[in-house]
């Protein structure tokens, strides 16, 4: 895989919750699901050409999976993930609503 397809496959998706929410609209950050392979500067890369935007710094965080099952049944286990918050350069913002630039 070349360096241009492995940037557009480190991120995986934005990640929606009460916090991500109330991160974006005090401080201009966004939370995204990313592989677990992926480093901050491929990170940052990706989120700039995916989105046209500057991006100031880049936090990641490994979040481990939950344990699941019932009481008296086998129990499983959720994959860990990873978690990056971008903060972006005062002036730019995302927008989920319009197409990226891979569809393009």
């Amino acid at each position: 895989m070349n360096n241009e397809q492995r940037l557009m496959n480190v991120l995986l998706s934005p990640h929606i919750s009460e916090k991500s929410t109330r991160l974006a609209e005090a401080s201009n950050q966004i939370a995204f699901r990313v592989r677990t392979d992926a480093r901050k500067d491929e990170i940052r890369r990706a989120v700039e050409k995916m989105f046209k935007v500057e991006v100031a710094s880049v936090r990641v965080l490994n979040v481990k999976g939950k344990t699941k099952g019932l009481p008296g049944r086998n129990r499983g286990r959720r994959s860990d993930w990873r978690k990056a918050y971008i903060k972006l350069k005062p002036g730019f913002d995302i927008d989920f609503a319009e197409p990226v630039a891979a569809a393009e």
